[in-house]
């Protein structure tokens, strides 16, 4: 062998173990003053996001950036947090790195699809500052997204406050819901600079020209403060906001992770990013949990209906007649006069509930109960309540009014969970926090408000095409569609309203008409009848945020659609991707006179037409066909 061969092999096996050493099993990459790393890929054609940070030689300053496919995604954004007696945002200087690989595999009880597989690259990045005081900087990055989360070793006293902030290009496209303590903004289009100064919910949705941007945050807990996203007008910045001006800390934190989901609009919607960012289920046992569709009547009755015994029977009768697994009783069941004295032993005796319930359970049906979050703030309080509800034979509780997201309410979740799985009771919060992770840690949580949803009487048709790319990509969301009766306080048609029963996911898919509506448009009732409330799969066949939104969700061998749009009347053309071979559908879609029904064969990867009225949208059933099938219903 030569000796300019045996150079060239030489170099290129020291070149090969250099490689090895510096990108290790997260393929991270690195300089002397910035690190990457990429989710793993999956196709060239959706290429996975890149992380880099950066570490100004300067002033100590922490950066992060996020592109995709060379093009940008997240500009250099400013990354730190503040303590009592330590500042992690300035002065710091790089100690080391570790990598690792995360994949995990679990299973949920409800959602966009029930197997779930966690594939993600992590780097550790530990800092200093002058005073000796530690920050590790943890990154994970997937195929559909890239977090971070701050972790102090060491105990620094409490949070002041984060320097996080997202940088976006000024002219990036914008969908924003501003922020309240409900979290029931409406979302609305602006770009990233001509926003108006104030705070918005942190799902935020950006369009660069590296794809879709989500903003969101997962695994919080009471051991740590809720976020929203400040804005000034003029500028493409974000700022992370607090809830609390200071998180009491007693040692040791993790923060909650700092999550960007990223990709086309197909990757964004059917992303689980924010759960699989989750701590794994705190729930051993979950064979009690049963997600369903459920009948909730309160749009239309209100308090009377919830205080009558008679009205409740009726309405589970209907439910049992439908094959409905729930029936709702909202505000009203537990009041007498003002409220049951909880403190005379006698006052559970006076509920007419259990007889309900024996009712309920005798025709296959469980009761869900409506409970204001006063009556459960206390450790007494939920010891008279939870022990009870569990005893009577309740299925769930549908807990209101926390309108926060400070530390003590956060804290109060963290009781509240546990112990209604200590009671096998299901959950629906409203007044609510977002999901943020909660349902794969806790998944006997089955839907959460947290959303502009079918009680207002505001919402506009953009708000409704812009949910499925923004405050339910994040998790279950308890909209309540089905209010038929609410004609001109909702903007869309009929055949829209039956299509959000699947457009919008929420484990608990609480139905919000009464049954007079249903029996008026027996095609709206028949598609109830069909529908589950857990999937198997869930794709985006077609979508605009504030235009269209138009998703398919899969129960066994079946495919429902669901589409709602904003604007003039058109044929909608959607591509039926939801595998090959021939298929069945059966779409029903506004008429003249009312809701009516087509059918037709088509070939998996075909466009089909619907003619959709002004706001409108549709519903459909797809199953496989072969010569004699004529229905999809079962």
């Amino acid at each position: 062998m030569g000796v300019a061969r045996r150079t060239s092999v030489a170099a290129l096996c020291a070149g090969l173990v250099a490689t090895l050493f510096t990108t290790g099993p997260a393929r991270a990459e690195q300089d002397a003053h910035a690190w990457a790393v990429s989710g793993p890929e999956r196709t060239t054609a959706s290429p996975a996001p890149r992380a880099r940070v950066s570490l100004d030689d300067t002033t100590g300053k922490l950066s992060l950036a996020v592109s995709r496919g060379g093009r940008t995604v997240i500009e250099p954004s400013p990354v730190g947090i503040v303590t009592e007696q330590a500042d992690f945002s300035q002065d710091l200087r790089f100690l080391h790195r570790k990598d690792r690989m995360v994949d995990e595999r679990y299973r949920t009880k409800s959602g966009k699809r029930l197997e779930r597989r966690a594939l993600m690259n992590e780097t550790r990045l530990s800092f200093a500052t002058p005073e000796g005081a530690r920050l590790d900087l943890v990154v994970r990055a997937s195929a559909d997204g890239v977090a971070y989360r701050y972790v102090l070793p060491a105990a620094y006293g409490d949070v002041l406050g984060e320097t996080s902030a997202f940088r976006l290009p000024s002219d990036a496209n914008a969908w924003l819901g501003t922020y309240r303590v409900d979290n029931e903004g409406q979302f609305a289009p602006y770009t990233a600079a001509s926003a108006p100064t104030g705070e918005y919910s942190d799902q935020a949705l950006f369009e660069t020209d590296g794809g879709y941007t989500l903003l969101a945050e997962s695994d919080l807990t009471g051991t740590y403060s809720g976020a929203r996203l400040a804005h000034d007008q003029g500028t493409g910045t974000y700022r992370i906001k607090l809830a609390d001006d200071r998180v009491r800390t007693d040692g040791p934190l993790a923060t909650p992770w700092r999550a960007m989901v990223t990709g086309d609009l197909t990757t964004v919607t059917r992303s689980t990013f924010t759960d699989d960012l989750a701590r794994a289920s705190k729930v051993a046992d979950t064979t009690w949990v049963r997600p369903g569709t459920v009948l909730w009547t309160w749009l239309a009755g209100g308090r009377p209906a919830g205080q009558s015994l008679a009205a409740q029977k009726t309405y589970v009768d209907y439910a049992a007649e439908r094959n409905w697994p729930y029936e709702a009783v909202d505000a009203g069941w537990y009041f007498k006069a003002d409220a049951w004295d909880t403190t005379d032993p006698d006052w559970q005796a006076n509920s007419w509930l259990p007889e309900l319930v024996d009712h309920a359970r005798a025709k296959g049906v469980g009761i869900i109960v409506w409970i204001h979050q006063r009556e459960l703030d206390t450790p007494e309080e939920r010891a008279q309540w939870l022990p009870t509800l569990e005893r009577w034979g309740v299925k769930g509780v549908k807990i209101d009014f926390m309108d926060s997201e400070k530390q003590p309410m956060l804290q109060w979740y963290d009781a509240i969970l546990k112990e209604t799985a200590a009671h096998h009771l299901m959950v629906n919060f409203h007044g609510s926090t977002i999901p943020k992770g909660m349902q794969r840690t806790w998944p006997h949580v089955m839907t959460l408000e947290g959303v502009a949803g079918e009680e207002k009487r505001t919402n506009t048709a953009v708000h409704l095409t812009t949910l499925p790319f923004t405050r339910n990509v994040i998790g279950s969301m308890d909209f309540t569609p089905g209010a038929f009766q609410r004609v001109g306080l909702r903007p869309n048609s009929d055949a829209a309203e039956v299509g959000l029963a699947v457009t919008y996911e929420s484990g608990f898919q609480m139905l919000a008409g009464t049954p007079e509506s249903y029996d008026a448009r027996p095609l709206a009732r028949a598609f109830f009848e069909q529908i589950p409330a857990a999937w198997d799969d869930t794709r985006l066949l077609t979508g605009r945020p504030g235009q269209e939104a138009v998703l398919a969700r899969r129960d066994g061998d079946r495919w429902f659609l669901g589409g709602v749009y904003a604007g003039a009347a058109r044929t909608a053309e959607v591509p039926l991707s939801i595998g090959p071979g021939r298929w069945l559908v059966e779409t029903i879609r506004d008429g003249a006179d009312g809701l009516v029904q087509d059918r037709q064969v088509l070939r998996g990867g075909d466009t089909f037409t619907v003619d959709v009225v002004t706001n409108g949208g549709f519903a459909a059933i797809a199953c496989p066909w072969k010569p004699g099938v004529t229905t999809c219903y079962r």
